[in-house]
């Protein structure tokens, strides 16, 4: 008897402790870099800096070589019309002689 009591024991001290144990973070922010509270973030390295600068610098050439060589791309490929040009008959207006409001 007197074992049975000390076992059932010890199993519900050592499941107390494991509970606690798991309740507990272990590790905080695990896997995603470094992590500070009310402390700048380390700089990033001279050959980090470059490299985004470089891919930088090459975006906005991109753009801007693509603007200057094909401007279509943003102004549109037609010529404007303006629009008091434009007819009935191209706006797909009837006649006034047609529909529920003739005279």
């Amino acid at each position: 008897m007197l074992t049975r009591t000390a076992l059932s024991r010890a199993l519900l001290l050592r499941s107390f402790k494991n509970a606690a144990n798991n309740l507990k973070q272990t590790k905080r922010n695990s896997g995603h870099g470094s992590w500070a509270y009310r402390v700048p973030p380390a700089m990033p390295s001279k050959r980090e800096t470059y490299l985004a600068q470089g891919f930088g610098a090459f975006a906005w050439w991109w753009i801007m070589w693509h603007i200057l060589t094909e401007p279509e791309h943003i102004f549109g490929e037609w010529t404007y019309i303006p629009p008091k040009t434009w007819t009935n008959e191209e706006l797909g207006i009837p006649p006034d002689s047609e529909g529920p409001l003739k005279n």
